[in-house]
């Protein structure tokens, strides 16, 4: 089978001089690319480099493309970038992995997600959205319980979550709303924080199609040095070596262990996730899992959440690939899946 590779490099895009310093981060490196094409051909594949953007629509144009594996973020700060090589594939008719465009630009927009979940009984942190200065001042503070939790609403990657993210008085969340609206130019979301442990939760293959191999990885990230709220920011994701430790399986209690795995695959169904997706909670000190955000374009680079859960289990980053790349193909039983 001939499989193309969608992907957005670093490299191929231009950041804007008045942008934020993590604009890019969302993106790949040619070495990810080159693992995932590896994989694909390991597994009897042809391996087509598609890359992103225009670059993207000339080549899936031009050649002969029986699917493509997706992991472009997609191009610019729209809310909905994620969904564009999802929309391109789908109007001429290629399969493809991953979730489709509707689940996609839904997953990017947090308030919209949390109000989507709140509706299938997932617990998420109560929540505001500030869209300009002038709603820092028409806000009623009194329904929060500090400290709470600010970012930006439309980012993903850890965008915009910086130290200075938690705010113990109203003066400190205007602070902050203030700078994330001026380096991000979108709404940002505030939430009330919880302080307890960070649990990222992997999920490989298909509930909804009865895919009994379905896999839900728990991960705890645990701070080598607590002086205070921990904050799972970009600061410690650019520097995880030596900050924190990842800790699977996570030894948390079985009761909460198994509320995080149902919470998460309740998020993946009621969202239309597919194939691969990684749910965030903070679960706070009477066990409960609540909601942070999804992402169902989960990263598999070396140093993703996904590939050292795959260390953990023994596993190579190829059979990580491979599984995805599994669950994705058997969604379309008319493919001929043999190499």
């Amino acid at each position: 089978m001939k499989i193309g590779l969608a992907y957005d490099l670093k490299e191929a895009v231009t950041a804007s001089a008045a942008g934020p310093d993590d604009a890019l981060e969302e993106y790949d490196s040619a070495e990810t690319v080159n693992l995932l094409a590896a994989a694909i051909r390991s597994a009897g594949h042809e391996a087509v480099a598609l890359g992103g953007g225009s670059a993207f629509l000339k080549r899936i144009l031009e050649t002969d493309i029986d699917f493509v594996f997706n992991i472009a973020e997609g191009r610019g700060a729209y809310r909905s970038r994620e969904a564009q090589v999802p929309s391109v594939l789908e109007m001429l008719g290629i399969p493809y992995s991953g979730a489709d465009p509707q689940t996609l630009a839904v997953a990017l927009d947090k308030p919209l997600t949390k109000r989507i979940l709140q509706t299938a009984g997932v617990a998420t942190p109560r929540w505001q959205v500030f869209a300009a200065p002038a709603d820092i001042a028409a806000a009623d503070w009194g329904l929060f319980t500090f400290p709470v939790f600010a970012k930006p609403a439309f980012e993903g990657s850890s965008k915009g979550i910086r130290f200075s993210a938690v705010a113990d008085t109203p003066e400190q969340a205007a602070r902050e709303i203030v700078r994330l609206l001026e380096s991000y130019r979108q709404p940002i979301l505030v939430e009330e924080f919880i302080d307890g442990d960070e649990v990222t939760c992997g999920i490989i293959g298909n509930p909804a199609a009865g895919d009994a191999e379905v896999l839900v990885w728990p991960l705890r990230v645990v701070p080598r040095q607590k002086s205070g709220p921990f904050i799972y920011s970009l600061e410690v994701k650019r520097n995880y070596r030596n900050l924190v430790d990842y800790e699977f399986p996570a030894a948390l209690p079985e009761p909460v262990l198994a509320k995080i795995k149902q919470q998460a695959l309740t998020v993946f169904q009621n969202l239309g996730c597919r194939d691969f997706s990684r749910v965030d909670f903070r679960v706070s000190a009477d066990g409960t899992p609540w909601f942070l955000e999804v992402n169902p374009l989960p990263g598999l680079s070396l140093d993703s959440d996904l590939y050292i859960v795959a260390v953990a289990l023994g596993w190579s980053h190829e059979r990580l690939i491979q599984s995805v790349l599994g669950a994705a193909l058997a969604r379309y039983p008319e493919l001929c899946v043999s190499p």
